[in-house]
């Protein structure tokens, strides 16, 4: 997953509004906010669609 930096830091969680991290293993970027959703990145475009999240367990 290749993310830049700069757009990372801009990003949001259109959840909770919360900071986003990455999770390369999963090829996510996970909530660090109040709702913890992790949305998918593919072909290194992240969807930040609420309905595509994966909710945490």
């Amino acid at each position: 997953m290749n993310i830049d930096s700069w757009l990372l830091e801009i990003l949001a969680c259109p959840n909770c509004r919360g900071e986003l991290r990455t999770d390369d293993a999963a090829e996510e970027l996970v909530c660090t906010g109040t709702c913890k959703y992790a949305y998918p990145v593919r072909d290194d475009i992240p969807v930040l669609l609420v309905d595509e999240a994966r909710t945490p367990a």
